[in-house]
C-alpha cells in the first residue's frame, strides 16, 4: 500500500501565503514525478505544478511567478509554496505522485485533498 498525506491548507487573505506539504509512505521503490493539482467548485481538476525526481519543474500559467514547488527525494515529500494568493486560487489542492512500488507496480497515487480558501 502506498499513500499520500497532505497538510497545510487553510484560510488566507488575498496577497497572503500558504505552504502545502505532501508525504508519501508505504512500499515505495522510487517516485518519478510529484505534483499538485487543484479543483475549484464547478471546475475541472487542473495541474498546478509538478517536479521530476531530477528537479525539473512545470507550472501552470496562472501560478507562474507566484508558486514554487520543491521536493525532498530522501523523505519522499513535495511542497508547494504559494505566495501572492488570489481569490481565484481558492480550491481543493491534491497531491499526486507516480510511484514504483517494491513489488514492481507502477501506480498513480492521489492524496485526499486539502482546502485552500482565499478570502478577505
Amino acid at each position: 500500500q502506498v499513500q499520500l498525506v497532505e497538510s497545510g491548507g487553510g484560510l488566507v487573505q488575498p496577497g497572503g501565503s500558504l505552504r502545502l506539504s505532501c508525504a508519501a509512505s508505504g512500499s515505495i521503490f522510487s517516485i518519478k514525478a510529484m505534483g499538485w493539482y487543484r479543483q475549484a467548485p464547478g471546475q475541472q481538476r487542473e495541474l498546478v505544478a509538478n517536479i521530476t525526481s531530477g528537479g525539473s519543474t512545470y507550472y501552470g500559467d496562472s501560478v507562474k511567478g507566484r508558486f514554487t514547488i520543491s521536493r525532498d527525494n530522501a523523505k519522499n515529500t513535495v511542497c508547494l509554496q504559494m505566495n501572492s494568493l488570489e481569490l481565484e486560487d481558492t480550491a481543493v489542492y491534491y497531491c499526486n505522485a507516480a510511484i514504483a512500488t517494491m513489488n514492481f507496480q507502477s501506480l498513480e497515487v492521489w492524496g485526499q485533498g486539502t482546502l485552500v480558501t482565499v478570502s478577505s
